[in-house]
């Protein structure tokens, strides 16, 4: 009694490679793309980045008050120029998030 190869053959093309196919063409459309997780992630970041710079700017006032000739090194919040980019990305933020 021969065993037909067919009964194997017709799966493996009509089953099993078109599936194979599929699943590394969704993980090489997803691999690119940031998930929820990551999105969420960025975004406490985001705000913990900006609660650092507020105290970075209080902890320069208080030592600006003490010594006049203090001149901080880091980029001033109340430059036009500075924030030109930190509106940007404010701006792009609210985009994404839409209306709330």
């Amino acid at each position: 009694m021969d065993f037909p190869s067919e009964i194997i053959i017709v799966p493996i093309l009509f089953i099993a490679l078109p599936w194979l196919i599929m699943h590394y063409i969704t993980k090489w459309k997803t691999a690119g793309t940031i998930t929820n997780d990551d999105e969420q992630l960025l975004d406490e970041l985001y705000h913990l980045a900006k609660r650092l710079d507020d105290r970075m700017d209080t902890v320069e006032r208080l030592v600006a008050s003490d010594n006049p000739d203090y001149r901080p090194a880091k980029l001033m919040h109340d430059r036009d120029v500075d924030n030109q980019q930190l509106r940007e990305l404010d701006r792009l933020i609210a985009e994404k998030k839409g209306p709330q």
